[in-house]
C-alpha cells in the first residue's frame, strides 16, 4: 500500500493535461484540483491505473461552476417548484447571456447620461397588458404585494376575506406577510362564504385598500360564495388590489377559472400583483400593474430599492414577453395525440418492459389547482425511479400504481433522445444487477 501511494501521479503532471488546463479556465482552479484529488484517491485505493487518473478527473468535472444540475422534468407537472418552476425559453437564455456582460441597463447611449432602468422589459410588459396604466417589476410575487401594502397601508387597515388568507410556498402566509410590513388586517366573511355587504360594512376611514387574493393552490367547493373584483370596485370606495398569483397576463382557453391581469384590470382593479414566472413562463420576479400614479408611487418608495431585480432578470423577462412562446406556454398548449406518439416512439426504442400510456398532468407552481391536463407517458418498472434520478443526466418522473411514469408534458421534444439514453442505461444496469 505504501508503495502504491508513492506511485500516485503528481498533481502538477495531471493538471498539465490539456483538458484539465482548459477546464481550469472555464470552471476555476479549485474545482479542477478537487476532481484531480478525488481521482488520485481512487488510484491509491486501487480503483484506477496511473494512466486513468487524468481521464477520471475530467469525467468528474461538472458542466459548469455550480452545483445545480440540469434535470429532465418528466413529472407531468409543468411548473414544478422543486425543479425551479418555469424553465426559460431559448430567447430568454440568449438575453441573459447578453446581460451577463457590460450593458446599457441604466445608460442612454444617445445622450451618454443615466437612462431608465429596465425600460425594455417595462415597455414589453405594458404592451402585453395595455389595460395597465403603468408597470413595475420586483424580485418576486410576495415582494410585489409587500411593497403595495407597505406603501399604501402601513398603519392602516386592509380588508380581506377570511377564505383568502392563504398560505403560499414554504410555509409563508399572506396575513403574516401583510402584518410584517405594518398593515392591520380586517377579515370579513367566513372561510367559505363572503358577501359584498361584508366588505362595505368593514370599509371606513382607516381602510387603505380592499385585497382580493386568488387561492391559487387550493379549491373551496360546495356551499360557497365570493365577491368578484367588478362588484368590489363599484361599491367599496377605496382601491381594490388583486393578487392573481400565477402570472397569467391574458385569458387562457385551457385555464378558464384562472384569473388574468388584463381581465382583472378591466373589471376595475386599481392594482394587480402577480408572479413573472409560473404561467407567464419567465424568470422569477413580481409584477405590479395598474393605475399609473400608484405604480409610480410604488416605484419611488424607499423600500422598492430593496426589492429591485437585476439586469439578468430584466433581460429574461423582456425576451419572454417579446420572443417565441416559452416552454410553459408550449406545454400548456401541447397536443395529447402528439405526446402519445412521442411516448410510443420512446417505448419502441427501449423495448419491453417500456410501454406508452395515456396520463394526466398538472399546472403546478400554485396555479390552476384541480385542472387536469391530458398527457402521455412512458411506463417503466418503479424500481428505476432512483437510478434515473441519479443518472448522468437526472430524469425525474413519478411513481403511480407501482410503475414509474416518465410524463412528456413538460419534456421538450429535443430531450426525447436524452430520456431514451437515460432509461436504456438504467434498464441495462438493472439487468446486470438482477
Amino acid at each position: 500500500m505504501q508503495d502504491r501511494r508513492r506511485a500516485t501521479p503528481r498533481t502538477d503532471l495531471v493538471l498539465a493535461d490539456p483538458r484539465l488546463r482548459e477546464a481550469a479556465g472555464r470552471l476555476g482552479d479549485r474545482l479542477v484540483r478537487r476532481a484531480v484529488a478525488a481521482a488520485q484517491e481512487r488510484f491509491r485505493a486501487g480503483d484506477l491505473t496511473a494512466e486513468e487518473v487524468p481521464d477520471a478527473a475530467v469525467a468528474a468535472l461538472p458542466a459548469a461552476a455550480t452545483r445545480l444540475r440540469p434535470v429532465v422534468n418528466a413529472t407531468g407537472v409543468v411548473v414544478h417548484t422543486n425543479l425551479g418552476r418555469a424553465p426559460l425559453s431559448a430567447a430568454a437564455v440568449s438575453a441573459v447571456n447578453v446581460a451577463a456582460g457590460a450593458t446599457d441597463v441604466e445608460l442612454d447611449l444617445a445622450t451618454g447620461r443615466r437612462g431608465k432602468r429596465g425600460r425594455g422589459a417595462l415597455e414589453a410588459l405594458r404592451a402585453a397588458v395595455p389595460d395597465a396604466g403603468d408597470a413595475h417589476v420586483v424580485n418576486n410575487g410576495a415582494a410585489a404585494l409587500a411593497l403595495v401594502t407597505l406603501a399604501l397601508a402601513a398603519g392602516r387597515s386592509v380588508v380581506v376575506a377570511r377564505g383568502e388568507l392563504v398560505e403560499i410556498g414554504d410555509g409563508f402566509r399572506i396575513p403574516e406577510l401583510l402584518e410584517a410590513v405594518g398593515a392591520m388586517l380586517r377579515e370579513v366573511g367566513t372561510t367559505n362564504r363572503v358577501r359584498l355587504a361584508d366588505y362595505t360594512a368593514a370599509v371606513d376611514e382607516s381602510t387603505a385598500f380592499v385585497l382580493k387574493v386568488h387561492p391559487s393552490n387550493f379549491v373551496v367547493s360546495g356551499f360557497t360564495a365570493s365577491v368578484g373584483v367588478r362588484e368590489l370596485a363599484g361599491a367599496v370606495g377605496v382601491p381594490v388590489v388583486a393578487d392573481i398569483g400565477s402570472g397569467l397576463l391574458a385569458p387562457h382557453p385551457r385555464l378558464p377559472a384562472e384569473p388574468d391581469a388584463a381581465s382583472t384590470l378591466r373589471a376595475g382593479a386599481t392594482l394587480v400583483t402577480a408572479s413573472g414566472d409560473k404561467l407567464l413562463g419567465g424568470p422569477q420576479c413580481g409584477l405590479l400593474l395598474g393605475e399609473a400614479g400608484l405604480v409610480q408611487r410604488l416605484r419611488r418608495h424607499p423600500f422598492a430599492r430593496a426589492l429591485r431585480v437585476d439586469k439578468l432578470t430584466l433581460a429574461a423577462l423582456e425576451a419572454t414577453l417579446t420572443g417565441p412562446p416559452p416552454p410553459v406556454v408550449a406545454a400548456l398548449a401541447a397536443d395529447p395525440a402528439a405526446l402519445l406518439a412521442r411516448a410510443q416512439a420512446i417505448a419502441a426504442a427501449l423495448g419491453p418492459p417500456a410501454a406508452a400510456v395515456r396520463s394526466t398532468g398538472a399546472v403546478g407552481g400554485g396555479g390552476a389547482p384541480g385542472v387536469e391536463l391530458p398527457s402521455a407517458a412512458v411506463a417503466l418498472p418503479a424500481g428505476l425511479a432512483a437510478p434515473l434520478r441519479l443518472g448522468a443526466v437526472p430524469v425525474v418522473g413519478h411513481v403511480e400504481r407501482d410503475r414509474l411514469l416518465l410524463d412528456l408534458l413538460a419534456v421538450p421534444p429535443e430531450d426525447d433522445a436524452v430520456v431514451v439514453a437515460a432509461a436504456r442505461a438504467a434498464l441495462g444496469a438493472a439487468v446486470e444487477a438482477g
